[in-house]
């Protein structure tokens, strides 16, 4: 009975460790996705800035153009 008590315990203590092995696993990958939508979102921002100083200066543009036909 010594062996197979012994075997029962490996395989419960292996099981444990498959299943501990598997959920970090998912945390990483949660990890993961996690930081690569807040790196996008960064992005994203980054993008919505620059766009608004290409308006901005757009416009500036267009009042200094306006402002010289008036002169």
């Amino acid at each position: 009975m010594g062996f197979l008590d012994n075997a029962k315990d490996a395989a419960e203590a292996t099981g444990r460790k498959i299943g501990e092995t598997v959920e970090d696993t998912k945390d990483r990958i949660g990890d993961k996705v996690d930081e690569a939508k807040a790196d996008a979102k960064v992005k994203q921002a980054e993008a919505d800035v620059k766009k608004a100083e290409a308006e901005r200066d757009s416009t500036e543009a267009k009042n200094d153009y306006k402002e010289q036909l008036r002169d």
